[in-house]
């Protein structure tokens, strides 16, 4: 039998309104008691003493058991679920940046209250991948966890090879629809896909691994000639980040843009959704598709997670309990296109074999072989030459 939920709730934007509108709807044994909010002089849907900017109203409340933290502000989310955590509520959170950041110290401190952490809808929206990583895949070799786990940049990618609509015009349209922020970064940057990467292998891998030390490369520097030489090749670009596991010894994880042609089972995953490819030992290859934006994609994995909580129910950890010979690493081959303007960058990179070379005034381009560690110490050298980089499958 389930118990009433009496939930705090953080956070009442597009996600927040979108888990409301889908709880008002639904039969279930519980009740939101009050919301905590930045901003007490925002337009709200609902009466005003619903509302709070004194989160200690939700964490001291006894009578309040479980805890969902939907904000945007990653320090203020870990104060807010650690201190709910500790207080003997569960939580349920969508915040990727912060899960990413402490999910180590936030398993110490579940281990250490007895109390349930939950984040679906942290990972790829609508998609429930954490729960199948965790469950389904519990037992199972995984050789690889890659696809698109970013349907903010898969939106302004669909848009521009699709229906050929520039960059900018592209990423203006997914920020009025929703689906990017103002400053849009943490999106086309591939921040975004990272935090969502060290999540998911660390439920693969049973690994704990520090966002900063997973490269990301994003869409940002996207151009026309990218674009040119893409559809020359009957090629689409999409955002991939990828988690491999390399002779039973190492895991690699990087997001980088990837060149996908017709043959790939990412070609056709367009606009917000978003697709998850799990490459394993026994299962071989499964493919998980839903929409990865909105406030009711994401909504429906939160109540997912709340629902479940009724049940008592908990992520195990168990790949992390197992012991395991793999580490993370990125000393890792991988061929790419590099576009670049300044011709000594070529030297600094290291490149270990070229395939592919083409020079000329308005666009330089070379195809060939670098290890990550490469890429990695030579990002922020990547970002001032203004050059795009893109994985060649």
């Amino acid at each position: 039998m389930s118990k009433k939920l009496t939930l705090g709730l953080f956070g009442f934007g597009v996600v927040g309104q979108g888990l409301y509108d889908i709880i008002k709807t639904k039969k279930l044994n519980l009740e939101i008691k009050r919301f905590a909010i930045k901003n007490p002089d925002k337009k709200r849907t609902l009466p005003l003493e619903l509302f709070t900017t004194q989160a200690d109203e939700l964490l001291d409340d006894v009578e309040i058991n479980t805890i969902v933290e939907l904000i945007d502000d990653a320090d203020a989310a870990f104060h807010i679920v650690s201190k709910a955590l500790k207080n003997g509520k569960n939580v349920v959170s969508a915040n990727k940046k912060m899960i990413a950041t402490h999910l180590e110290e936030l398993v110490d401190i579940q281990q250490a209250y007895g109390t349930s952490l939950l984040y679906e809808g942290a990972v790829c929206g609508s998609i429930p991948i954490i729960r199948n990583l965790e469950e389904y895949y519990d037992n199972e070799l995984l050789h690889s966890v890659s696809g698109i786990f970013n349907g903010s940049s898969n939106y302004i990618l669909s848009k521009i090879f699709n229906e050929h609509m520039d960059y900018d015009t592209a990423l203006k349209q997914a920020q009025h629809l929703g689906f990017a922020e103002t400053d849009p970064i943490l999106d086309v940057g591939g921040f975004d896909a990272k935090f969502k990467l060290a999540i998911v292998a660390s439920h693969a891998y049973g690994l704990y691994v520090k966002p900063e030390e997973i490269l990301n490369i994003g869409i940002d520097q996207l151009s026309d000639y990218d674009i040119r030489f893409a559809r020359e090749k009957n090629y689409k670009i999409k955002l991939v980040p990828t988690a491999k596991e390399i002779g039973n010894e190492k895991v690699i994880l990087y997001v980088i843009p990837k060149f996908v042609n017709e043959k790939s089972i990412l070609y056709s995953v367009e606009n917000e959704y978003n697709g998850v490819v799990v490459q394993a030992a026994f299962a071989d290859q499964q493919f998980f598709y839903g929409k990865g934006a909105g406030g009711h994609p994401t909504g429906s994995a939160v109540l997912s997670d709340i629902a479940a909580l009724r049940y008592d129910y908990r992520y195990e950890y168990k790949k992390h309990l197992e012991a395991t010979q793999l580490n993370h690493s990125n000393n890792h081959k991988i061929t790419v296109y590099l576009r670049y303007n300044d011709e000594s960058i070529l030297e600094k990179l290291n490149f270990l074999k070229v395939s592919e070379r083409h020079y000329a005034r308005e666009f330089k381009y070379i195809i060939g072989d670098i290890n990550l560690e490469s890429l990695i110490a030579n990002k922020d050298l990547l970002a001032a030459d203004k050059g795009f980089v893109v994985e060649v499958p």
